[in-house]
């Protein structure tokens, strides 16, 4: 099967967010009033191809450990959606 796979990776609570603190610090001198607690993050969208969701799950959470996020400083959040079948 195919899985549309959407991972979003944030700084854990606690850790400074540098990115953040300048867009919060920005917008206001911009006209955006009101804007607090900013966070910046990363967006990883991909396909893949794994036997069921279960094996699909395991291999996307062994990417996020290995690679897509830090674990010290970084959560990694793992949105799955069944795609089509592959043809045989």
């Amino acid at each position: 099967m195919k899985f549309s796979v959407h991972v979003e990776v944030n700084l854990r609570p606690g850790i400074a967010d540098p990115q953040g603190a300048t867009i919060e610090r920005a917008l206001p001198k911009l006209g955006f009033a009101g804007v607090s607690d900013v966070r910046v993050g990363k967006s990883i969208r991909f396909v893949l191809e794994a036997d069921d969701e279960a094996a699909a799950r395991e291999e996307v959470e062994d990417m996020c450990r290995r690679f897509l996020a830090n674990p010290v400083i970084e959560e990694a959040s793992i949105h799955l959606e069944a795609s089509e079948r592959l043809s045989v």
